[in-house]
């Protein structure tokens, strides 16, 4: 899996567990236009949402309720900057007002924005400690700035409070592999699974955990689960084809070495042996004769 990949995984499931944590209040007064709201951005349509949650705000702008619920909408919506004002708004209205901080915080997050979101969950934490919804989103703040220690801490106490929320196992198990804690990270992956097994990202991700361990068997059937769910995603088709080429490899037999040929009797090194011993045959002849009288002939002349 590339960097890019998981940063695009990420951020995708911090976005859904800011959908799936959104808080929008009770009604307080008699006008509706925060119920109105609260059905209309349940059903995803936020701009009617927001026009909802303005007339309640008009109707009574000393009340953070109306605040609250239209910078949750704005959240939901993508328009982060304006979700932060009224979530300031309302902690101007309400400075003990522990959701509001909360949403801040998550608005501040969502914007890369970690110490000014931890800031606001450290206050939000001081006024509500229980909150598990908190400790998920302070927990991804831990994430964004890289501390995996502080944010598994979190979504400790997250779980404990909420077993129920699937996204934090996802994301204790991104801290664990991050940690090279791969059995651990599989092992909360594995419970998400449990708990919701038709949830592609997980098979992915877990695939790649997998793959982390070279335990290429289990990310194939991991990879070809996801794709089951979800076949035209191209990079866990690009995952699939990586494990299997490399448990191709891990499971090819050795290569037969190649025989060495033998030098032959002709080689430099034989000729430069050969050389010298003429050499030294010669000197040695020329040494042994050396001061014989030569043969002379009996013959007068």
């Amino acid at each position: 899996m590339s960097n890019k990949h998981v940063i695009t995984c990420l951020t995708a499931s911090i976005f859904l567990l800011a959908q799936l944590g959104r808080t929008f209040a009770a009604e307080h007064g008699a006008s509706g236009h925060n119920t109105r709201g609260t059905e209309l951005a349940q059903a995803k349509q936020y701009d009617a949402a927001i026009a909802e949650f303005t007339k309640a705000i008009q109707e009574n702008p000393k009340d953070p309720l109306g605040y609250t619920n239209r910078g949750s909408a704005y959240r939901d919506a993508g328009r982060l900057p304006e979700a932060q004002a009224d979530f300031t708004k309302a902690i101007e209205l309400a400075p003990n007002d522990e959701l509001a901080y909360r949403e801040r915080g998550n608005a501040l997050r969502m914007q890369n924005d970690f110490d000014g979101a931890l800031a606001d969950f450290a206050k939000a934490a001081e006024l509500k400690a229980d909150d598990p919804v908190l400790y998920e989103y302070r927990g991804f703040a831990w994430i964004g700035k890289q501390d995996w220690e502080k944010a598994i801490a979190d979504f400790d106490i997250a779980i404990q409070k909420r077993p129920d929320n699937l996204l934090s196992y996802a994301e204790r198990a991104l801290a664990k592999r991050s940690l090279r804690r791969f059995d651990e990270a599989i092992a909360d992956y594995t419970i998400a699974l449990e708990k919701n097994p038709n949830y592609e990202p997980d098979y992915a991700r877990r695939g790649y955990t997998y793959a982390l361990k070279q335990d290429y068997e289990k990310a194939i059937a991991d990879y070809q689960q996801a794709l089951k769910l979800k076949p035209d995603d191209y990079d866990t088709v690009q995952r699939l084809q990586y494990a299997q080429s490399m448990l191709a490899a891990k499971n090819a037999p050795p290569p037969t070495p190649t025989p060495k040929e033998k030098p032959g009797l002709i080689t430099p090194v034989n000729i430069g042996i050969v050389l010298a011993l003429i050499i030294v045959i010669a000197v040695v002849l020329r040494f042994v004769t050396r001061g014989k009288a030569e043969p002379t002939s009996h013959i007068i002349r």
